[in-house]
């Protein structure tokens, strides 16, 4: 397994963004930017395909740490941190398809009743 594949399944795990791992690197004192970290992400065969390093992914652990736990003087709890972000992902920005729909639809107006039933 390499280290692109480690990166890969911690994002998909912790259901991370570029932005979001961007900042965690930050936390590490290490800058990378969303075009670098992408390259990452991509397929092997791929022409911008890069490897990640050792370096990269150390910082990266080192930096989830500092998210998930915080600091020695401002400790955090990591279930809280991925609570936080389990709740982000489900609410939503905009309505759904369906509240759209009904929004749109005309209140005025009543069923009909057809003339040409069948009966049976």
């Amino acid at each position: 397994m390499t280290n692109n594949d480690i990166f890969k399944k911690l994002r998909v795990a912790l259901m991370l963004r570029d932005d979001d791992i961007v900042d965690i690197l930050k936390l590490a004192d290490f800058k990378m930017s969303k075009s670098e970290l992408s390259a990452f992400f991509r397929e092997e065969d791929h022409p911008n395909y890069m490897e990640c390093g050792d370096q990269v992914l150390r910082n990266f652990l080192n930096g989830l740490v500092l998210h998930l736990r915080g600091t020695k003087e401002n400790p955090t709890r990591p279930g809280d941190v991925l609570s936080k972000k389990a709740i982000k992902s489900v609410e939503r920005k905009t309505p759904s398809f369906k509240a759209q729909q009904r929004k749109k639809m005309d209140s005025t107006i009543t069923n009909v009743k057809y003339k040409n039933k069948k009966k049976s």
